[in-house]
């Protein structure tokens, strides 16, 4: 079965052989040494970037996914009102029918927020079957037999990249049992920064309140980074190069999105307007809050005013300033009789 298994990921594992040994050649060619691990480690980094990149279009569907779901609701908490203490068959297969017919209405799909870790699934599977195959002397496409062996003669602070933290626990290899802990550990502590960031940044209160997805991102919190702390004992150095290298990109990634596109009523939302605001003021200007925008958070500041103009001073009469000239000054309205 598991032999079956891997036959289906045979074409990912080639492409991503290919992608890994186009890399090598380049760092090769601007002069690092072809069985070093510098040039392979590179490569691992270089199979990270290209992968991300080609799953940009999905990381943004995953935006206007989650976006997507912060509008909804106010109306997913008044169906769950309205069926709340219902647990009968029926009662949950209504709320679950309006529950898709408000995701079809308005277009929101809650599955797309996780393409894209499933989609990479299979390429980390593919790049874990290829340095396993690598500690064996096995060769796949482009990683030829020459190459698979510069591959697993490779160190990277004295480790090899096929190293895998149980057996060396095993064996008594005390630099790749450090070398795979601090990885695993960085790993971990990656991931949880990032989903962290994710839930105290960029989710507003009301969106947790009732909100099953909500909640799963909650628990995924705590359980992804201990499920990576388990897994990566039994994962060889390249892999965790690999996963470490893609926490890395998405925790950068998602900095970037949150800091330059919050979803509204979030806490990053509050501090992008404080943002503009201070720079509108170093320019003179302040800017006003326009409730009629499309989000109707009512925080929207796309419109700046001037800052107030200069009062302008006013003249003095002409009759006044002819009787304040005068050395006796204003002539009384009853002056002495002639």
């Amino acid at each position: 079965m598991i032999d079956f298994f891997y036959q289906l990921l045979h074409p990912i594992q080639w492409v991503v052989a290919w992608i890994m040994v186009r890399f090598h050649d380049l760092f090769t060619a601007i002069g690092f040494n072809p069985a070093g691990g510098a040039a392979w480690s590179l490569s691992i980094v270089g199979l990270v970037v290209v992968i991300r990149i080609l799953l940009i279009p999905l990381f943004v569907k995953q935006i206007k996914a989650m976006r997507g779901m912060q509008v909804i609701q106010p109306e997913m908490r008044k169906i769950q009102a309205k069926y709340k203490g219902k647990n009968d068959p029926a009662s949950r297969q209504a709320m679950q029918q309006e529950m898709m017919a408000l995701y079809r209405e308005s277009g929101t799909n809650p599955m797309a927020s996780c393409l894209p870790i499933l989609l990479q699934s299979p390429i980390f599977l593919a790049l874990f079957h290829t340095l396993n195959g690598i500690g064996q002397g096995k060769s796949i496409g482009p990683l030829n037999a020459t190459l698979v062996e510069q591959a697993d003669n490779a160190t990277i602070f004295g480790s090899q990249l096929s190293d895998i933290f149980l057996k060396s626990w095993t064996t008594g290899e005390w630099n790749t049992i450090v070398l795979t802990a601090v990885m695993i550990v960085l790993m971990s502590a990656s991931q949880f920064i990032t989903q962290r960031q994710l839930m105290a940044k960029n989710t507003s209160s009301a969106s947790m309140e009732g909100n099953p997805f909500a909640q799963q991102q909650k628990l995924m919190l705590y359980v992804l980074p201990v499920i990576f702390a388990v897994s990566g004992v039994n994962f060889p150095i390249g892999v965790l190069l690999y996963w470490l290298t893609t926490n890395v990109w998405s925790m950068g990634q998602q900095f970037f999105v949150i800091r330059r596109m919050p979803n509204p009523g979030s806490v990053a939302e509050k501090e992008l307007e404080e943002r503009k605001a201070r720079r509108a003021a170093r320019r003179g200007q302040v800017l006003t809050t326009d409730t009629s925008g499309p989000s109707g958070t009512g925080v929207t500041a796309e419109h700046t005013t001037n800052a107030p103009a200069r009062r302008q001073r006013q003249q003095p009469k002409r009759g006044d300033s002819r009787e304040q000239r005068r050395p006796g000054g204003p002539r009384s309205s009853q002056g002495p009789n002639r």
